[in-house]
């Protein structure tokens, strides 16, 4: 694993795309402190710029580095969650503006993946993580599923869990800061 942790390390620090297994599908991925690299991905995706991606960090101690007040029910939420869990917090700090919604907000899922864990803590920024998907076709739940275009499309493979099979997404939720929690996806 520490060779796949050095080789994607290696690409993201230019400014690259992963495709890599997470704690739900595999994913897309990218630093999600750089725009340009952030682009790349809504390009490859062939999605719309106004649509939201996901980003992980490692731990507690990096979400409240980019997000500028974490409410402490996100922290009730994550601590009892029986899935991977994404929130979407208000007023994200210190990432790409292209990865910001409209409506200043930022989904970020503290993942619980052993690769993704140790290659976020090495890159010491968030990680984007979107479905390794053309936007509207089907989230593919293995590797065998994902097209042509995506494999083709980014700069490194990761080259573990490819026999997985995932077909959970994470549940959303957005946690605004006056306190209102809407579930977006279950």
């Amino acid at each position: 694993m520490r060779d796949e942790i050095n080789k994607a390390l290696e690409i993201l620090k230019r400014g690259g795309l992963i495709l890599y297994p997470t704690d739900t599908v595999w994913g897309i991925g990218c630093d999600a402190t750089n725009a340009e690299a952030v682009d790349r991905v809504f390009a490859l995706k062939k999605r719309d710029d106004n649509k939201a991606l996901i980003c992980l960090v490692s731990d507690f101690k990096m979400l409240n580095q980019f997000v500028e007040e974490v409410p402490e029910v996100a922290y009730d939420i994550l601590k009892y969650a029986q899935k991977p869990t994404t929130i979407v917090y208000d007023h994200p700090i210190r990432v790409a503006e292209n990865l910001v919604g409209e409506d200043n907000t930022l989904a970020i899922r503290v993942t619980k993946d052993d690769f993704c864990n140790m290659l976020i803590r090495k890159l010491k920024r968030p990680l984007v993580s979107t479905s390794a998907n053309i936007s509207g076709k089907n989230t593919p739940s293995e590797f065998k599923e994902i097209s042509p275009a995506i494999l083709e499309g980014v700069d490194y493979v990761v080259n573990l869990h490819r026999n997985k099979k995932n077909t959970q997404p994470s549940t959303i939720i957005q946690i605004k800061n006056d306190g209102t929690v809407k579930v977006i996806r279950s």
